[in-house]
């Protein structure tokens, strides 16, 4: 924030504000589209590959983009909304591919396994913070130093996109829902035509009904006239 010349606590307390906006707005519209297509991992892919670009502008030192206050703030943002949906969109996955497992066991473990990591993530990100690393040094318009603790969390991320480009598992609580739907629609079906079947044997019953009735009545108007 320093570098970014956001310094006024009150300034700082709106950019995390929006920080934290971008969370669940990201959260809302990606989550609700990987919750209609179930595309997980492709989804899970583009938003580690999109925080990646995000960070970038924070890492920066001596460049303009990482002393512009508006590239960080977008930086920022950017990041909230693409990143904060991770978590949720697979602990969903997770649930949908361990089923009919618990899933609030499911989702206990993968949240107390983020936490571990995270806590033990911290040190070493803080470490790495001290230190710089050139960028193209010899060419003045992009010349430029960015943190390590940048350096690392991009590390890491590419490390995750490479890793998770290998899962391949089935989502057995989405086959499953689909089968119950074709079994619901089955029936409605079998119902339906079932019904249609109860109609057209009631009208023929009907008919069968109706036709002796009109044949004696026509015999008996015959009868008449011959008797006068």
């Amino acid at each position: 924030m320093d570098r970014g010349g956001i310094t006024k606590k009150f300034h700082v307390a709106l950019v995390g504000a929006a920080f934290e906006i971008a969370i669940v707005i990201g959260g809302i519209v990606i989550g609700g589209y990987v919750d209609r297509t179930k595309k997980y991992k492709r989804i899970t892919l583009i938003a580690l590959i999109a925080s990646i670009i995000f960070l970038l502008p924070l890492g920066f030192t001596n460049h303009g983009y990482g002393k512009s206050p508006s590239f960080l703030i977008a930086g920022l943002i950017g990041l909230g909304f693409m990143v904060g949906p991770i978590q949720p969109i697979n602990a969903e996955l997770a649930v949908d591919v361990t089923y009919p497992g618990d899933e609030t066991a499911v989702e206990s473990i993968q949240q107390i396994g983020g936490n571990l990591v995270s806590a033990l993530l911290v040190p070493l990100a803080e470490r790495a913070s001290r230190s710089d690393y050139n960028i193209l040094p010899n060419v003045s318009i992009l010349a430029s130093d960015i943190r390590g603790d940048v350096v690392l969390l991009m590390i890491l991320t590419l490390l995750t996109f490479f890793y998770y480009r290998g899962f391949n598992a089935p989502l057995r609580r989405t086959i499953a829902d689909r089968n119950d739907d074709e079994v619901r629609e089955s029936g409605v079906e079998m119902s339906l035509q079932g019904h249609n079947d109860d109609h057209e044997m009631g009208k023929l019953l009907l008919d069968n009904e109706v036709q002796p009735d009109a044949q004696a009545g026509h015999y008996n108007n015959e009868q008449q006239l011959r008797v006068i």
